[in-house]
């Protein structure tokens, strides 16, 4: 029998990329015009990060803890069978709810006028 030849694949070499800018350049980050990262000296900890939140708008951390007050509460009186407490200890989360989001939106748009430094 005769062998069989196979048929040879030229080799491809791969075509060196146009000259020009690249559109990313992954070594450094990215250059965004108007903003200027600020360089943080260490990382700041859970603990740190939400004490330093905290002083900023105190209101936010209150409200979430009427918001958990009530609920516990609310769902322990309906457990118990007090229908009637446990509807006002639910309109009273409803409202803690409120509270707190309108401590964010006031936060957010404090922190939003407050003059750059």
């Amino acid at each position: 029998m005769a062998a069989a030849a196979t048929p040879t694949v030229p080799e491809r070499t791969p075509k060196a990329a146009p000259p020009g800018p690249l559109p990313f350049d992954f070594s450094e980050p990215p250059v965004i015009e108007g903003f200027s990262p600020l360089p943080r000296s260490k990382d700041e900890t859970f603990k740190e990060k939400f004490i330093r939140k905290t002083k900023e708008n105190p209101f936010v951390p209150i409200g979430c803890l009427g918001t958990a007050g009530a609920l516990i509460y609310g769902l322990r009186a309906f457990h118990q069978g007090k229908t009637r407490q446990s509807q006002l200890l639910m309109r009273g989360r409803i409202f803690a709810q409120g509270f707190t989001v309108v401590a964010i939106i006031v936060g957010v748009l404090s922190t939003a006028l407050k003059p750059k430094q």
